[in-house]
């Protein structure tokens, strides 16, 4: 594919055609796994790294500045994913009895706030039910049966990249309707 070409996928994309993002995602996705395959080691990190990569690429498109090459772009948000990747991972390896005392007080819920999670929970969950049929069934599959990519393409019966892609879509969709619903009932 040519610069123009590209270019032009690009606008499309910028313009939420899916069938561009898509094509988009296809063509820089075997870099972009294989640069992160390469940092973490471990497949199933490098998918989710991956797949949170392209979200990034997505909604940040506008940002893009085309005098500059798009793969270099597109790798640069792959490893300030990975960075924050390992930042999290040494956050979560820190020893969990360090300043427990201090910690413990700070994390006890009162039964107000355990209800208020209960109804958060509740909310979530009447959200997702809101959801187009193929993102309720994704979401369930990915978040509440913890399936991997692999798995869900299986029972989907759709290719891996394809199901990449409806997992992002679909956390898109549902963090989207979150954050609008968050206000709601204020």
């Amino acid at each position: 594919m040519n610069d123009e070409q590209l270019f032009l996928l690009i606008q499309k994309a910028k313009e939420k055609d899916q069938k561009a993002q898509t094509k988009l995602i296809n063509i820089f996705w075997v870099d972009v796994f294989s640069f992160v395959m390469k940092k973490v080691k471990d497949e199933n990190d490098a998918d989710e790294i991956t797949v949170n990569v392209f979200s990034k690429v997505l909604s940040k498109l506008d940002m893009y500045d085309p005098h500059f090459q798009f793969k270099t772009w597109v790798l640069t948000i792959a490893q300030n994913t990975v960075i924050d990747f390992w930042r999290k991972r040494s956050r979560e390896n820190q020893d969990p009895t360090e300043n427990l005392d201090e910690v413990k007080n700070q994390f006890a819920k009162s039964p107000e706030e355990l209800m208020i999670s209960n109804e958060e929970q509740k909310k979530i969950i009447k959200t997702i039910e809101s959801l187009d049929a193929n993102y309720q069934d994704i979401i369930k599959l990915r978040f509440f049966e913890e399936k991997s990519i692999r798995e869900i393409a299986e029972e989907l019966g759709i290719s891996v990249a394809n199901t990449k892609v409806r997992v992002m879509r679909a956390k898109k969709v549902l963090a989207e309707l979150l954050k609008n619903n968050e206000f709601d009932d204020n």
